[in-house]
């Protein structure tokens, strides 16, 4: 996902924090030399560390969501100063649940799969795996939203990087658990409230367990600060007060 994905839940925030979204390396707006190599959290977690070195230096609240939550895990690691306050929001840890061995196996054949046959068919064992169904009844029958040609292609860009590059280093990065349990910053879990045994809902427990902390469940399952801005931010706000 590139920055426009936190629009509305970054506007919800704008109004008590400086909020800064950005495009990952290779997505959206953010270029990359090296267009053939895997991307890994460490080096994104280095690309904000310079960011937020860039806006001052002054340690920032973070927020990541899947892929980003193992971002945000990645630079609690290695720049812990830099962060005040990580919400980690289902990250994909798949290293920790106890069935890690058999998810990994299903993450590398929709790698193949992409590798065979292309993204569409990739991102539909993708989201079979992690547990998110497309909509049903009713719901796929209400009016939808339609995005432009424009906003298809760089979408369809963003899911071609994700899974060439993205999909196997996110989800075999396994966190420093005594690293993190050291650093300063103070590190929130977060769940979805209806993505309960969902594949990232299971991780987010899993970490949580090793951290010895609990899940802050937000409202909505995965995507549910996209869903459910105005809800989430509040809850997200209430979160970054208890540190302030």
């Amino acid at each position: 996902m590139d920055s426009t994905g936190f629009t509305l839940l970054a506007t919800a925030m704008s109004s008590g924090y400086e909020v800064v979204t950005y495009d990952p390396r290779g997505i959206g707006n953010s270029t990359r030399e090296d267009t053939g190599s895997d991307v890994t959290p460490e080096q994104q977690a280095d690309d904000v560390h310079r960011l937020i070195g860039g806006l001052g230096g002054e340690p920032a609240h973070v927020f990541g969501s899947s892929g980003g939550a193992v971002v945000g895990l990645a630079l609690v690691t290695a720049h812990p100063e830099a962060v005040r306050t990580l919400v980690a929001h289902e990250p994909p840890v798949i290293e920790l649940l106890p069935d890690a061995a058999e998810q990994q196996a299903q993450m590398e054949e929709i790698y193949d799969t992409y590798r065979a046959d292309g993204q569409d068919k990739a991102m539909q064992k993708f989201m079979a795996q992690i547990g998110v169904s497309p909509p049903t009844g009713q719901d796929a029958e209400s009016p939808r939203w339609q995005p432009s040609p424009e906003e298809i292609a760089r979408w369809r860009a963003t899911t071609e990087h994700f899974l060439a590059h993205l999909l196997l280093p996110t989800t075999n990065f396994r966190p420093d658990i005594d690293a993190l349990r050291e650093a300063p910053t103070r590190l929130v879990v977060a769940g979805g409230m209806t993505s309960k045994g969902q594949l990232a809902n299971r991780t987010a427990v899993a970490l949580a367990e090793r951290l010895g902390t609990p899940v802050v469940d937000f409202p909505g399952d995965h995507g549910g600060f996209i869903a459910f801005p105005e809800e989430f931010a509040a809850l997200l706000d209430q979160v970054l007060r208890e540190t302030s």
